[in-house]
């Protein structure tokens, strides 16, 4: 049950440990630690980056995998009053240099899996006063900050919480994420805005300390961390798998540690239905009271293929929400998923949405406008980007980018982003549509359209997508859409590929498409 006095997001972890002391809080390979060893473990690296000189609002970058020492390493940062700042372990040195000077991190808690970029970044111009390292494997040696190793500093002789001041609207975290188009922008979440939202979704998805939640999402990812903290709120056991490419290894251990809930985006389902066993697990699932999934458009052949496979008794959530919203803003009932399986559902407790046009006004029930949302989980701002942020927030709330319309029930429906648009020879086009249209084929695994500059049309249509058998081809997937399509919908061409290119998270990385896409056009 969650407490009323959880105010600050290390009282998820400081209260499960006060009432759940010997429970296992996570699973991963051999490690099964309880809530009272990571709180203490916590306390003793919180305590460290005291020492260190650590004071409130100080950044703290997190480039760790998921793991037991992540999650001591998170919520030692906000026990400490630092702001923690998980990054992708996606990032090149040209990638990480840029933010780095953009943050002005105190210090940097990362692993030996990633000594190798932090060795070619240059850390020495980064102005950090500590590097933390779990099991590095290389030599360092600088005159510039200090350096440690992880295992160091998280004894497990029991300690106390620190018990810091820190007032619930103190900067907690900085998001990372590219959004839909430009560079990455640092998405600025306090306690409150993180607190709230983990409330709302223990409470829609009811949870309680009985579950046990798999996780092969990265934690940096807002959706990953809503995980953590919306488990450990309510005392539940997290299990880490970092394997997902081994889908039958994952599926056998949600067998055998009787996992009550799976999360997952668009793809991570997908790969599900298509490149696992899932359907041999069906009887052998009985544990699994839900998934859950967001982190974008799903399509309707794989909600119906899933409903299809997982056991009847398994409840399907499908989500709506951004890294903006502390990741939650809209959720789907189960009871509705079949007469409202293109809805993203109705707010979550403590979020209002609006539909408006480009003059702010609000438009009747079945029109299309910009999604706008309202709530006490909405973002501080970017970080040091003021012109971005007023961009997105304003007097109506925050604007999510996304065009979308409410029906005679209040239910709410995305029809695609506002940055993804295309004009191809004088008709407006919205690509999510021909993605529809070619997963419904059923002849791909997954399929996403892009423009590309044409001097003639403006845009024309392409497509990329991976097939689901060899024996599938381009002229296939073109006489299908030419059939289901009008001609100005139908792709000039389609491009086949084993796997679209995704980014860390699991989402489809429309950059690194558009790059793809480029390299074969030239």
């Amino acid at each position: 049950m969650i407490s009323n006095t959880q105010i600050l997001i290390h009282h998820f972890l400081e209260e499960s440990a006060q009432s759940f002391p010997d429970k296992t809080a996570l699973i991963h390979e051999k490690a099964r630690p309880t809530y009272a060893e990571l709180n203490s473990q916590a306390n003793h690296l919180a305590r460290c980056l005291l020492n260190q000189g650590v004071i409130q609002g100080d950044r703290v970058c997190l480039i760790l995998e998921n793991c037991p020492e992540y999650v001591i390493s998170y919520y030692a940062i906000l026990k400490a009053g630092g702001v923690a700042v998980p990054l992708s372990s996606d990032l090149k040195p040209e990638g990480l240099r840029p933010i780095l000077e953009e943050l002005e991190p105190k210090v940097i808690i990362s692993s030996f899996r990633f000594e190798r970029l932090l060795k070619a970044t240059d850390l020495h111009g980064s102005g950090i006063q500590s590097l933390i390292l779990k099991s590095p494997k290389l030599k360092w040696t600088s005159e510039a900050y200090s350096i440690f190793q992880l295992e160091d500093l998280i004894g497990i002789k029991p300690l106390s919480n620190p018990n810091v001041p820190i007032e619930e609207t103190s900067l907690a975290g900085i998001i990372y994420t590219s959004g839909s188009t430009g560079k990455p922008k640092g998405v600025m979440l306090s306690h409150r805005n993180i607190v709230v939202n983990t409330h709302s979704i223990c409470q829609y998805l009811h949870l309680t300390s009985s579950d046990i939640q798999m996780v092969v999402l990265p934690f940096f990812y807002v959706m990953g961390k809503s995980l953590l903290n919306t488990h450990f709120a309510v005392g539940a056991t997290v299990v880490i798998n970092n394997k997902f490419a081994f889908t039958a290894a994952v599926l056998k251990q949600m067998v055998d540690e009787a996992v009550t809930g799976f999360a997952g985006v668009p793809s991570t389902y997908a790969h599900l239905r298509h490149r696992s066993p899932l359907a041999s697990y069906r009887g052998k699932l009985n544990s699994l009271r839900y998934c859950s999934q967001a982190g974008g458009h799903m399509s309707r052949v794989i909600k119906e293929q899933l409903r299809n496979v997982l056991p009847a008794h398994t409840r399907i959530y499908i989500m709506y929400g951004a890294t903006e919203a502390s990741a939650r803003l809209t959720y789907l009932d189960p009871e509705r998923f079949s007469d409202k399986m293109g809805s993203i559902g109705k707010p979550i407790p403590g979020v209002s949405l609006s539909v408006i046009d480009a003059k702010a006004r609000e438009v009747l029930p079945d029109k299309t406008g910009e999604i706008v949302a309202t709530g006490a989980n909405i973002m501080l701002g970017y970080w040091k980007d003021p012109g971005a942020t007023a961009k997105v927030i304003d007097e109506n709330g925050y604007h999510t980018g996304d065009f979308g319309y409410r029906d005679n029930d209040g239910y709410y429906f995305v029809s695609g982003r506002k940055d993804y648009l295309l004009k191809v020879g004088g008709h407006r086009i919205n690509p999510q549509e021909i993605d529809d249209v070619l997963m419904k084929s059923e002849l791909l695994m997954e399929a996403i359209v892009l423009g590309v500059p044409d001097a003639l049309l403006g845009y024309k249509l392409v497509a990329l997508a991976a097939p689901r058998t060899d024996t599938c081809s381009e002229n296939v997937v073109l006489n299908y859409c030419a059939e289901m399509l009008p001609r100005y919908k139908v792709p000039s061409h389609v491009k086949l590929i084993k796997a679209l290119p995704k980014s860390a998270s699991g989402k489809i990385d429309r950059t690194r498409c558009i790059e793809l896409l480029n390299r074969k056009e030239s």
